[in-house]
């Protein structure tokens, strides 16, 4: 079959899609490459543990004050 009608394959389409320029896009692209400097981890990290020491040290103020409360109460109510 292939003496007869030998394989001849089809040249490519051409597929061309113009690309247009979106302003949003670029600006969202610089901002994701403005965070990725060299030690951008490490200020992710330390901004996030100064967060949560920030909401250990509120939930500890608030159970002091809370048994300082209960203490008071305690004492008022005998």
């Amino acid at each position: 079959m292939s003496v007869l009608f030998p394989k001849v394959n089809k040249p490519r389409e051409w597929d061309y899609r113009p690309i247009y320029y979106d302003q949003e896009k670029e600006a969202r692209k610089d901002k994701k490459l403005a965070r990725l400097h060299r030690g951008a981890f490490r200020e992710e990290h330390e901004k996030n543990m100064t967060e949560l020491r920030k909401k250990r040290q509120s939930r500890l103020l608030f159970w002091i004050v809370l048994l300082g409360m209960l203490i008071i109460g305690f004492y008022v109510i005998l």
